[in-house]
């Protein structure tokens, strides 16, 4: 095959997949992100714009074991019944009053210490319970745990799958990376409230019929060695060991411990995602080998991108087309380019993070709140927008202001 046709056809290959990520499906078919992602890379091999050699380059390995031991944590917890028991002994002890925030923050310190998606499919139908409890209308509370994961992810490498990857590539330290982007998630929280507390207002006042609840406390009894390892984890982390190291030896760990949950750790844990990282990782390696990453860098000159605040919007928009996790793969070579790389970067895990709260689709998280309460409760799109649209451009102008000045 010759190089003009195999770059022709990169090209090709390259814009189907995109487009593809955009839409959310090929057309006429069920093939999703995580399966154009696989059809993409296989092709990419087909046609020669990959080999064995240049395949493993592209991979990162670290942000691939990151990933996958995070879920296994964060599956082990679930399984013990760690979320229950944060809902039953934190945000259902709230008054109606203070139930709000106790949602926006519980959810928010959570997502960003673990993987946000996991985070909202475990919490969403105990939110709805706890509110059917209380008497309140749920559809404010779900969002306040679909917008405030999204926040309080930014935080942290292990907050999101973006940042996993982010983390990786950069060689942000953990300490560093939380330092930078914590205070705009915790401003960011505190936005959410009033953003929520302002639009939502008569569904906040609403008063609905008490349910009565299933009267069980809780228990700590399978808890504790997840609980103490998780925060040794952290702790990890926060020393500035390897996190890819640390989450492995953490998780081998928990496999061992709780080997009798090991098939259910196994359906617990999101392949799809993983499948979804492999093949963008040699989608853009083929990228990069045919030329295509460069004719991006060279329209980034063209658009000022090296201006912060024009790249965090770039950022936002391309995350909203594509989604974040496509969105950062085709940026992370255009990254390093820049005088400072390291602003760059905390600015592109914030943008493409928060830009997640623009709308339904704009995230994992929003979609997995919306479709877990469906059956008993619906969120429209407009539902969303009306609260994402404000929530969005308030904590994307925060991060960008702090990051100018706080983030050298």
């Amino acid at each position: 095959m010759s190089i003009d046709l195999t770059h022709a056809l990169a090209w090709a290959i390259f814009i189907l997949s995109y487009g593809v990520f955009a839409i959310g499906h090929l057309p006429g078919t069920r093939v999703d992100r995580a399966g154009m992602a696989f059809i993409g890379a296989v092709a990419m091999f087909a046609i020669g714009a990959l080999d064995g050699r240049s395949a493993i380059a592209a991979l990162d390995f670290e942000t691939l074991v990151l990933l996958f031991a995070m879920m296994v944590l964060v599956a082990v917890l679930h399984l013990e019944g760690f979320f229950e028991w944060v809902t039953r002994h934190i945000v259902a002890r709230l008054d109606h009053n203070h139930l709000l925030p106790g949602v926006i923050f519980s959810s928010g310190i959570l997502s960003a210490f673990l993987v946000n998606d996991v985070v909202c499919l475990f919490m969403a139908p105990l939110i709805l319970k706890v509110c059917k409890q209380m008497g309140r209308n749920p559809v404010p509370f779900l969002l306040a745990l679909a917008t405030a994961s999204n926040i309080g992810s930014t935080a942290t490498i292990t907050g999101n799958p973006q940042n996993i990857l982010i983390g990786s590539v950069s060689h942000i330290g953990y300490r560093d990376f939380l330092l930078h982007l914590g205070p705009i998630a915790i401003i960011g929280m505190f936005i959410d409230w009033g953003v929520l507390s302002l639009l939502c207002r008569k569904q906040l006042a609403e008063k609905l019929s008490p349910q009565a609840g299933d009267g069980s406390d809780g228990s700590l009894d399978g808890l504790m060695i997840p609980m103490l390892i998780t925060l040794g984890i952290v702790a990890g982390f926060l020393f500035g060991l390897n996190p890819a190291l640390v989450a492995a030896c953490g998780a081998a760990v928990l496999m061992l411990l709780r080997s009798r949950l090991i098939q259910k750790i196994y359906r617990e844990v999101d392949w799809s995602l993983l499948v979804l990282f492999v093949g963008l990782f040699l989608i853009i390696g083929a990228a990069e080998h045919t030329g295509i990453a460069d004719a991006f860098l060279h329209t980034a000159e063209r658009l000022n991108l090296h201006n912060l605040a024009i790249f965090s919007v770039a950022v936002t928009l391309l995350s909203n087309l594509v989604s974040n996790v496509p969105a950062v793969m085709l940026l992370k070579g255009l990254v390093p380019q820049f005088q400072n790389a390291h602003q760059f970067w905390l600015a592109l895990a914030m943008a493409s993070t928060l830009a997640g709260n623009l709308t339904i689709t704009g995230s994992i998280a929003n979609i997995i709140v919306v479709e877990t309460v469906r059956p008993q409760v619906r969120i429209t799109f407009k539902d969303y927008l009306v609260v994402g649209v404000p929530t969005t451009i308030l904590t994307i102008a925060v991060g960008i202001v702090w990051i100018t000045f706080f983030a050298r």
